[in-house]
């Protein structure tokens, strides 16, 4: 059975680096891309299992990239997790009607990541910290 691929569109190398290696020692595939632009072109080449958007990108926002993907028949059902530090809920809503499964403020634990992942990608949910459990909510799952 092959790996789920993911795509992380991410311009914060750092944050897109982490990501990376967190999720190819969990046995994903892994495809980056660091603007809009890109992004859009790694998924209609990559066509992945899973995207991790941020919203605030070169070339545009995070938005752009939802709207550019919806309108190709085999991009548009992409399940989403928004990893953004924009804040308020305006934002969270409009990812929320743009079709976003997740919406998670950064900074993100990788425990929380991987078992949100894993939720929509099927698998072990597997909680690395108990205590990610007391934590206030920081996502909105449709």
């Amino acid at each position: 059975m092959a790996n789920k691929k993911i795509l992380i569109v991410e311009d914060d190398p750092d944050i897109r680096k982490s990501m990376s290696v967190r999720l190819k020692a969990s046995n994903y595939d892994i495809f980056v891309a660091s603007d809009v632009i890109t992004g859009v072109i790694m998924a209609r080449k990559h066509e992945p299992d899973l995207i991790i958007l941020d919203l605030g990108l070169p070339g545009g926002d995070g938005f752009d990239v939802i709207e550019r993907l919806r309108i190709v028949p085999t991009l548009g059902l992409i399940p989403i997790i928004i990893v953004s530090g924009r804040t308020g809920l305006p934002n969270q809503e409009r990812a929320l009607e743009a079709g976003v499964q997740v919406f998670l403020q950064k900074p993100v634990e990788n425990a929380q990541l991987l078992a949100v992942i894993r939720k929509i990608l099927g698998g072990p949910v597997e909680l690395q910290k108990p205590a990610y459990l007391s934590k206030p909510a920081r996502k909105f799952v449709i």
